[in-house]
């Protein structure tokens, strides 16, 4: 399976932030640390998430 990450638009260095994979789960990881973990939330949780940012 191949996963597209993407970043913030907003983000103004390129080493500081989240990045992002949408499919069946939305998967979250470190920019700086690409090869670290991942975090991985259903796309409701992930909906409610940025719902609750705004």
């Amino acid at each position: 399976m191949t996963v597209t990450w993407r970043k913030s638009s907003y983000s103004t260095n390129g080493d500081e932030c989240v990045e992002v994979a949408t499919g069946p789960e939305v998967l979250i990881r470190d920019t700086k640390d690409r090869e670290g973990g991942i975090l991985t939330a259903s796309t409701s949780t992930w909906r409610e998430l940025l719902t609750r940012l705004r």
